[in-house]
């Protein structure tokens, strides 16, 4: 009966249902989004208020990625033994209170602390709101519904861009964090009345009250009501160690998809999280510099879908090596060029549709690497290791800029990880022809 109901959720049109679950962690990405980026659209503002060194902006910048590595290793865990949708919900709370309190600190130490703690609610979610995602999509859907879900980041940035801009020169860089830490508390009702538990997890761990609510799932399917839940091998409730994925069989493929995680996102966060602040020391006013972020971000949402889409007509790694290749083309290009504003901002906008498009398709080529038992623990540690990359980008971007270096030089510098995830993607293409890789997989 349990993979009866899991073939229900796969096949045929997705219900009214189906669909709400898929928008609300579209929303939730959206959020994040926002919720990451909130510093770099402030930035320029703090360090003019606090009068900070290129150094201390990149400790800043990096200090929220450095707690989203931390909850993709050690909350996002969590959800195997409290629930998915039930770590969606503290992680809401964890990021609404530390939006909060981000926007009552005076010092680079105290933002810092704040932003470490609300990236671990960002970090602790991702996970869980991929595979919702994926459970509660059709097999015909899932792949472009994953690019959805990962396209809301960019939306949210988008979106929260533009309306940090006005918040900033209306009330103050404080009221962009009061301003997203309220949207994250809305959300918490949201998630608790409308999305549903994880239908795998209720019917392998049987949590209290997992009847009910799969009860409430079959009604909405219009499928016959269970009297008790069906018997689960006790095989499957064991977790492989992260050592599998290293075993002689698997290890080259991890390595270079790690390699290909870790160069992207070191682009990508060095990209997203400096461009306000290098357009404002350009020359543009500072609602100028968030604009170029904006474009940016809507560039990253038409890159992320455009990949989605092409996904289900070629394969995957040859696209992610066209828009990595195609990125690190235009950054060198924005480095080299002395160009109008906007030039600068059309520029922008081309770097944010080959960027998101790159991490996106990252996304897509991980899942395939790996057999079915190791495969969540493959994709979370692939993200947890690019995240060390997210890390590192914004902070090396910063001591660069304070030994010399112009914000043109750094473009260029950040060009040559993509080119070498290029060449690790090109490499997994060739691993083994039994890897088929397409967005569905």
């Amino acid at each position: 009966m349990s993979n009866e109901i899991v073939t229900t959720l796969k096949q045929g049109p997705m219900r009214p249902f189906q669909i709400l679950a898929v928008t609300i962690c579209i929303v939730i990405n959206m959020l994040d989004g926002f919720d990451v980026l909130v510093v770099s659209f402030t930035a320029p503002i703090i360090s003019e208020e606090w009068g900070l060194e290129p150094q201390a902006i990149g400790i800043l910048l990096s200090s929220g990625l450095f707690g989203m590595a931390a909850g993709s290793l050690f909350l996002a865990p969590l959800a195997d033994y409290i629930g998915r949708r039930n770590l969606i919900l503290w992680c809401l709370s964890i990021i609404s209170i530390g939006m909060l309190a981000s926007a009552f600190t005076n010092s680079v130490l105290q933002l810092s602390i704040m932003r470490i703690f609300t990236g671990l609610g960002i970090g602790g979610m991702l996970a869980s709101i991929t595979t919702m995602t994926a459970e509660y999509s059709s097999d015909r859907r899932e792949g472009f519904n994953i690019s959805l879900v990962q396209s809301g980041y960019p939306i949210g940035a988008t979106i929260g861009g533009t309306i940090a801009a006005f918040l900033i020169i209306s009330l103050g860089w404080r009221s962009v964090f009061i301003f997203g830490a309220i949207c994250s508390a809305v959300m918490i009702p949201v998630v608790y009345r409308f999305l549903p538990e994880s239908v795998e997890y209720l019917l392998d761990r049987k949590p209290k009250s997992a009847l009910a609510q799969v009860n409430l799932i079959l009604i909405k399917l219009g499928k016959p009501l269970l009297q008790k839940l069906p018997d689960t091998s006790q095989s499957e409730h064991g977790r492989m160690s992260v050592f599998a994925l290293t075993n002689s069989n698997l290890r080259t493929r991890t390595l270079l998809i790690w390699s290909g995680f870790f160069m992207v996102m070191l682009s990508f966060y060095f990209v997203l999280s400096w461009t306000p602040t290098l357009l404002s020391e350009a020359g543009l006013r500072v609602e100028q510099g968030i604009s170029g972020a904006v474009l940016m971000n809507i560039g990253g949402v038409l890159g992320g879908t455009s990949l989605g889409f092409l996904t289900t007509k070629y394969p995957a790694h040859y696209l992610t090596v066209y828009y990595m290749l195609a990125c690190a083309i235009f950054m060198t290009i924005f480095g080299w060029i002395e160009a109008s504003l906007g030039l600068m901002l059309f520029i922008g906008f081309v770097i944010g549709f080959f960027v998101f498009g790159s991490m996106i398709g990252l996304y897509s080529l991980a899942p395939a690497l790996y057999p079915v038992r190791i495969r969540n623990t493959g994709m979370g540690w692939a993200i947890g290791i690019g995240r060390l990359g997210a890390i590192l980008g914004p902070s090396a971007a910063g001591y660069l800029l304070s030994r010399g270096w112009s914000g043109a030089d750094c473009f260029i510098a950040f060009s040559v990880p993509l080119l070498i995830a290029m060449l690790a993607v090109l490499a997994l293409s060739h691993q083994s022809e039994s890897i088929t890789i397409h967005s569905s997989t």
